[in-house]
């Protein structure tokens, strides 16, 4: 049965940090994929990274801010937000799937329950 369970989300202040983690169990993924969902808008693309992390993508509005990572011995891969903002606030999901980093999530078979960021200002 394969799983991917987020933690890591938590409530923090505008300009502080947080990292969620998303481990998988079941199978390994060649790409790997964060998304997120505010209240009341689509789910949508953070960023995404391969097996081997030297092809990342990232959203524009938090490239230099965010930073994906995995660590294959233990199937999981971690999304590092800095400099976080109130807009940033949503659920954030995890995703595996697709043979290459895609922003679509169609692409992407099996995704985590989420976890929850919230930044207040």
């Amino acid at each position: 049965q394969v799983q991917l369970v987020e933690s890591g989300g938590g409530l923090v202040q505008a300009g502080g940090s947080l990292r969620v983690s998303c481990a998988v169990s079941g199978r390994n993924f060649n790409a790997m994929g964060w998304f997120r969902q505010a209240p009341g808008k689509e789910r949508e693309f953070v960023g995404g990274i391969n097996w081997s992390g030297d092809i990342i993508d990232y959203k524009d509005s938090v490239k230099g801010r965010f930073t994906i990572s995995r660590d294959n011995a233990k199937n999981t891969v971690y999304l590092q937000m800095n400099s976080l903002k109130p807009e940033d606030t949503a659920v954030y999901y995890c995703a595996g799937g697709p043979r290459y980093v895609t922003r679509w999530n169609d692409e992407y078979e099996y995704w985590g329950q989420g976890t929850q960021v919230t930044v207040f200002s």
